[in-house]
C-alpha cells in the first residue's frame, strides 16, 4: 500500500478523497467508490500501487490514438478498479473489483519503465481500466519514463479532478478520453457518474496542451439518436475541429446483454454527423473502411490502416504531399 494523494482528514477518523468528482467520504476500514482507495486508521491508501493486473505491448492505434506517433507501439499497464461502473464495460473482470482480485506480486515503477524500453515501445499507456484510480502509480511511472525518453498516454473516462490533472500534465503527452453520452441521465444510469466533470476534464486536457482524441461507443437505444450525437460532435468541434473523434460499435457484454450490436449504418450516421459539425478527422472504429486518415483539404488518403498495420503517405513535415496541408497530431509523418 502507498499513502494516497489528494485527500483530507475529517472527524471520527473519516477521510474525504479528492482525486475524482465522487469526493468519497470514507469510514475507517472502508474503501471508496473505486474499491481501491482505503481508509486505514484515518489515512487514505492506494491498494494498487505497484500491483498491475495487466501488462502488454500494443499498437498505439489500439488505444485508439491515430494522430500520436502512428504505427508505434505502446507498453500498456493497468491495475484493477474504476471510478465508473458502466453497464457495458468490456473489461469488467478487472475494472469492477471483487475480493481477492489484487495480484500478490509487486512491480515497481522503474520495472515498468525497463519493460517498456525492452519492448521497443515509444510510449507507456495507462489503460484497460481507469488510470485515475491508480494515479500514484501512474504518476511515479510517468515521471521515470519521461526521463528515459518515453512518452505517456492515458486512456481514460475523464473522471478526474482539476488539481490531479494539472499535477501530472507535465509528463502526460496524450490521452484518449471517452465521451460516452451527452446527458446527465445517461451518465447516471449507465455509468454511475455525472456528465459535467467529464466535459470539464476534456477542456482541461486540451488547455494543458495534452494531445487528445475522443471516443464514443454507440449503444443502440441509449446514445445513438441524432440529437445526442450532434451535441457530442458540436462540443468537440467547439474546442478544436482538429480533435479526432472515434465512433465505435457496441457488442452485448456485462450487464447490457439484451441490447443488439451496433449496426454499420449507425456508425456511418455518426461519422456524417461529425463531419457536418466541422470535425476534420472522424473515424469509424471496429470497421476496416472507416479507419484511414484523409487530408481534410484535398481528400487524399494519407494513412492506411489494415487491422493494426499502418502505411503512411506524408511529407517529413507531417503534411499532405499533394496540397501541403498540415495534418494535426504529434509526430504524424
Amino acid at each position: 500500500m502507498k499513502e494516497a494523494s489528494y485527500y483530507e482528514v475529517l472527524e471520527d477518523g473519516k477521510v474525504r478523497c479528492n482525486l475524482c468528482p465522487h469526493h468519497c467520504v470514507i469510514n475507517p476500514g472502508k474503501t471508496g467508490n473505486c474499491k481501491v482507495r482505503k481508509n486505514v486508521d484515518g489515512k487514505l491508501f492506494s491498494l494498487v500501487f505497484g500491483k498491475p493486473i495487466a501488462q502488454s505491448t500494443d499498437p498505439i492505434e489500439k488505444k485508439p490514438l491515430f494522430h500520436f506517433y502512428p504505427g508505434s507501439k505502446a507498453f500498456s499497464i493497468a491495475t484493477v478498479g474504476c471510478n465508473m461502473h458502466c453497464l457495458h464495460c468490456q473489461n469488467a473482470d478487472i475494472s469492477q473489483v471483487t475480493r481477492g482480485i489484487f495480484p500478490d506480486k509487486s512491480v515497481r515503477p522503474e520495472q515498468i519503465v525497463d519493460a517498456a524500453k525492452r519492448s521497443g515501445a515509444k510510449s507507456i499507456a495507462f489503460t484497460y481500466t481507469e488510470p485515475t484510480i491508480f494515479y500514484e502509480y501512474a504518476f511515479e511511472t510517468a515521471h521515470l519514463s519521461h526521463k528515459e525518453g518515453l512518452k505517456n498516454v492515458f486512456v481514460t473516462n475523464g473522471y478526474i479532478e482539476q488539481k490531479p490533472l494539472e499535477d501530472i500534465a507535465s509528463v502526460l503527452d496524450a490521452a484518449n478520453i471517452d465521451l460516452k453520452g451527452m446527458t446527465d441521465d445517461f451518465y447516471k444510469k449507465v455509468c454511475g457518474a455525472r456528465l459535467q466533470p467529464v466535459l470539464d476534464a476534456i477542456k482541461q486536457y486540451y488547455e494543458l496542451g495534452i494531445w487528445i482524441e475522443i471516443t464514443t461507443l454507440i449503444i443502440p437505444g441509449y446514445n445513438d439518436d441524432k440529437e445526442m450525437l450532434s451535441e457530442i460532435a458540436r462540443f468537440i468541434a467547439n474546442i478544436d475541429s482538429n480533435i479526432p473523434w472515434h465512433v465505435t460499435g457496441f457488442y452485448p457484454t456485462y450487464k447490457l446483454t439484451d441490447v443488439p450490436p451496433t449496426q454499420a449504418s449507425s456508425l456511418e450516421k455518426a461519422v456524417n454527423i461529425g463531419k457536418k459539425a466541422g470535425l476534420q478527422y472522424v473515424y469509424q472504429g471496429n470497421r476496416r473502411a472507416g479507419e484511414d486518415t484523409f487530408c481534410p483539404k484535398c481528400g487524399k488518403q494519407l494513412i492506411t490502416r489494415s487491422g493494426f498495420f499502418v502505411s503512411k503517405n506524408l511529407t517529413n513535415q507531417g503534411k499532405c504531399p499533394s496540397c501541403h496541408t498540415s495534418i494535426a497530431g504529434i509526430h504524424i509523418k
